[in-house]
């Protein structure tokens, strides 16, 4: 909603432009009109809308051309002003005015115009035959007023068309020509229309249509209105109402007839709840609410988005195999603009024996989402309409931005979900290999992965402890001169070398001294595809005798040449160094520090697997 709206009055000198405002103003007739009124503000508390409205008034006697012009640029809405009695005045709105207007006003972004019949006192008959097909002709006039300023006839209705005519413009909305909406105002509609329908069966029934009147008005509809609603529909056309709830069609309808009714601010007060601007698109501040994040903090999701994301999983997995197909996840995300997720987004996260992303990989992909670009989570709640369905004041309600991680090693504990494992080591040394393994997929099926589907990325959970956790591993490119800080920030590192190659294990190792020797951070040295002959490396120090020496755990062998899936019990170790660093280099010796984890994710992994199922009967 704009905070203010400006209106500007022109027209043919002696037309009663001036006594138009000062009738407003005084609620008489003026008995002396000066050449020009000045600007007046009304303030919001006294207008219709609650808006601030300025009033500007044109004298060609005392102002120029040039400031005529500055003063349409500002405009918000013109009220181009004739005489009734007055043919020529009537004449010069097509000839003079609304020609200067157009060309002084960009294409796109032209202003609402308003045709103010004066005077009407002085005549017996309308203006509006005249009037009518000059308003068909040109699509910026929203309507057309006859008033008189002597009898203070429609002065003060054609100020609130004015302020109407900007808050809740027809332009964006209606065809008059065709007698239709515009394809994008369906199309905002029909995203609202999807959000609404909470349980995704292409009917708004009556709990449906309840929740969002009470969301864009605040009340409820009675029974007997609720019925009223339908009833109309349903005599207007055929397929509006189905199973005794509202279809897409009933509803664009609905909304057709209360803009062909005068009733735009409906369907404006609609468009502007689920974050729609004056352009039908959603706006800056609906789809990106501050998030303040301090240096060294995180940002996940909260229980609360959680819960919501699992509704939005239920709504779509029609089938109710706990997967989305293609056809699921293309209807997921109708909502949106654009498709957000691309095909490597199946080999970032779990899958089923289809490759079809699971409930716990779709969980994993917002939490992804959610740790690496916030601002891309936001706007992607925001599409799904979060804030409205859980009535919050944004999106940003989601978000957890979790405490400083040096606070966190203080205190030797974290709240935090998420934990991030960079992933370094030469080329063909198995880093890749390594990801997929986490997401179950062993090399016969890692195999069959496209080039241009890969993903630099993994995210899964794990269980430490019997807490589950998110294990965020984020494969980095080998470039040893220019590795970033955002490739050496993480809770943990695992440094892979491929035992079959004698020339990579130095990467590791320079990599380990040049950047993390002197680090907090935990690593891990990974001995990749052990299930090959390990050959001597080129480097000074064997692997073991490197790990000695630096205290770090000895080579933890590691293959996805497997049958079944490749075990995870180094993901969870992963995760257990990332949770407790001041205990991973203390405990990394101590071989039961490992063994309770483990046990303790076994454990977690068979009860969680347990309790899934449950849940899933229950839905």
């Amino acid at each position: 909603m704009r905070k203010d709206v400006r209106i500007l009055l022109v027209g043919e000198p002696k037309v009663g432009k001036t006594s138009l405002i000062m009738s407003l103003v005084s609620e008489e007739f003026p008995d002396e009109v000066p050449l020009r009124a000045e600007e007046i503000t009304i303030p919001a508390d006294v207008t219709p809308e609650r808006v601030p409205t300025h009033i500007v008034d044109y004298s060609e006697a005392e102002q120029t051309e040039e400031q005529l012009f500055q003063e349409i640029s500002k405009a918000n809405v013109i009220c181009i002003v004739y005489a009734v009695n007055n043919k020529k005045s009537i004449e010069k709105v097509t000839s003079h005015w609304i020609p200067l207007i157009n060309d002084r006003t960009d294409k796109d972004s032209r202003v609402p115009l308003i045709l103010v019949g004066n005077k009407s006192d002085l005549v017996e008959h309308s203006s509006m035959e005249t009037i009518l097909p000059i308003m068909n002709q040109y699509q910026d006039i929203e309507t057309c007023v006859e008033c008189s300023a002597k009898n203070l006839k429609n002065i003060s209705e054609l100020f609130y068309y004015a302020q109407k005519a900007v808050l809740h413009p027809t332009g964006p909305l209606y065809c008059p020509e065709e007698k239709e909406l515009k394809p994008s105002c369906i199309k905002s509609l029909t995203r609202i229309f999807k959000v609404s329908d909470l349980d995704n069966d292409g009917i708004l029934n009556d709990n449906e249509l309840n929740f969002f009147q009470r969301t864009c008005f605040n009340t409820p509809l009675a029974p007997q209105a609720l019925e009223d609603v339908k009833n109309v529909v349903r005599r207007n056309m055929t397929d509006g109402v189905n199973d005794d709830g509202l279809t897409l069609k009933g509803f664009l309808f609905l909304h057709t007839l209360f803009i062909q009714r005068g009733r735009h601010e409906t369907t404006w007060t609609v468009l502007r709840r689920f974050g729609y601007d004056d352009d039908l698109e959603l706006t800056q501040e609906y789809l990106f609410p501050m998030v303040k994040i301090p240096p060294d903090c995180t940002t996940e999701l909260n229980h609360n988005a959680y819960l919501f994301l699992q509704s939005v999983f239920d709504k779509h997995d029609k089938d109710r195999d706990c997967a989305l197909s293609p056809e699921e996840v293309k209807d997921l995300f109708k909502v949106f603009p654009y498709m957000p997720w691309g095909p490597d987004v199946n080999h970032t996260v779990g899958t089923n024996e289809q490759g079809w992303i699971t409930y716990q990989g779709y969980l994993s992909q917002w939490t992804l989402t959610t740790y690496l670009d916030v601002q891309r989570s936001l706007e992607y709640l925001g599409y799904l309409g979060y804030s409205i369905i859980y009535e919050q004041e944004s999106q940003a309600a989601a978000i957890t931005v979790t405490r400083n991680k040096r606070i966190d090693l203080q205190k030797k504990q974290t709240q935090r979900s998420v934990f991030r494992c960079n992933v370094l080591g030469a080329r063909g040394s198995g880093k890749s290999g390594f990801l997929q393994a986490f997401l179950g997929k062993n090399l016969q099926t890692q195999r069959r992965i496209r080039e241009d589907h890969k993903s630099f990325y993994a995210i899964s959970t794990t269980y430490v402890y019997g807490q589950e956790k998110y294990l965020l591993l984020h494969e980095v490119m080998p470039d040893f001169d220019f590795l970033s800080e955002a490739d050496l920030a993480c809770d943990v590192v695992c440094l892979v070398y491929d035992v079959n190659n004698p020339g990579s294990f130095e990467y590791c190792a320079k990599v380990y001294k040049q950047y993390f020797i002197d680090s907090k951070t935990p690593c891990v040295m990974l001995a990749a595809k052990s299930d090959l002959h390990e050959v001597r490396q080129h480097y000074s120090l064997s692997p073991h005798e490197f790990c000695r020496k630096h205290k770090l755990h000895p080579p933890q062998p590691f293959t996805s040449s497997t049958i079944e899936a490749p075990s995870k019990d180094i993901y969870t170790r992963l995760t257990t160094m990332a949770m407790y660093p001041h205990m991973a280099q203390a405990d990394l010796k101590n071989s039961t520090f490992w063994l309770r984890a483990s046990v303790g994710a076994t454990v977690f992994a068979v009860l969680g697997f347990a309790m899934y199922r449950a849940l899933l009967k229950q839905r």
